[in-house]
């Protein structure tokens, strides 16, 4: 038997127990168990709007489940893992886990719902049509080998320069949130959202390259991640865009970005190169796939509306 406990707060304690699960659940699946801003929410403590479930089973002293649904932009996100030990036809955790989130959003007035799951399973399929969810969008990781060939670069290499903690943080928010105001995890990035990234292990502003018109307004950037504990280790384009208001100034930019990005991760000793794509966006899937980039799996969101309780 299994009994589920929900916190608003998850304290120290919590959060090291639910970290053993989901480094069982990443090595296992090849990939991390949560998303990068739910896993920025769990390490804090929570946040409002946020709430995680933690699953046990008599005679296990650790988590065989967990569960995360955080508010922001309108709608609410919903992850969860389930052990891979507890991964057996019949097992009802990964059911229990998202119905008893169902659960929590009706509780607290209800909304639209994204279930993001990576690299969906048919157990995945059951699950969000229990619960009334269908499937929504579909996010794409490419993967190219690094250095880039000749033939793939331009004629003449765009002029980046290194992001500048305590300078740039303002520009950079005003051109992110125009490009992505169309995405719901990107789109309303405020000042404590990007000081969070730049205060990880992996930030490093020197592979956060930035591109300035001549008159020194910023036209777009190409932000870059290094996974070095990944088999083999990855260099991520982790966000890139150029500000819509510019676009008509800066035709070909978003290629000469890439470039720049991928080169930058090239000479970090990287020899591939990966990145995120909504598989709907196809001007930028079909550049990535003309940089030589291929699909390597797909992550897959069941969305839905939950009603209030009543």
């Amino acid at each position: 038997m299994h009994h589920i406990d929900i916190k608003t707060h998850m304290g120290r304690g919590d959060v090291t127990a639910v970290q053993g699960l989901l480094d069982a659940a990443s090595a296992v699946d090849a990939h991390a168990a949560l998303d990068e801003h739910a896993w920025l929410d769990l390490v804090q403590g929570g946040r409002e709007g946020f709430a995680g479930l933690v699953a046990w089973e008599d005679g296990h002293d650790h988590p065989v489940g967990y569960a995360q649904v955080s508010r922001g932009g309108g709608s609410w996100a919903l992850e969860f893992v389930v052990d891979p030990h507890h991964r057996v036809p019949g097992n009802t955790i990964g059911l229990d886990l998202v119905r008893e989130a169902t659960r929590v959003i009706a509780s607290e007035g209800g909304g639209h719902v994204h279930m993001w799951v990576n690299q969906p399973r048919p157990e995945h399929e059951h699950i969000a049509a229990e619960v009334g969810l269908v499937p929504g969008r579909v996010l794409y990781q490419m993967r190219r080998p690094l250095p880039l060939s000749d033939s793939l670069r331009t004629a003449k290499p765009i002029v980046t320069r290194p992001f500048r903690v305590g300078v740039d943080e303002e520009s950079w928010l005003e051109v992110n949130n125009r490009a992505f105001q169309w995405h719901p995890e990107q789109g309303d990035w405020d000042r404590a959202t990007l000081e969070q990234r730049e205060s990880e292990p992996w930030f490093d502003p020197a592979g956060f390259l930035l591109h300035d018109d001549t008159d020194g307004r910023l036209d777009g950037f190409c932000w870059t991640k290094v996974h070095p504990n990944t088999d083999p280790p990855l260099g991520e384009i982790y966000v890139i865009a150029v500000d819509p208001a510019r676009r008509n100034r800066t035709s070909g930019l978003g290629r000469q970005l890439v470039v720049a990005g991928l080169d930058y991760l090239q000479e970090r000793g990287l020899t591939i190169g990966m990145l995120y794509v909504d598989a709907s966006n196809s001007p930028a899937v079909k550049l990535y796939i003309d940089l030589g980039f291929v699909i390597n799996h797909l992550d897959q969101a069941y969305v839905g509306d939950i009603a209030p309780a009543s």
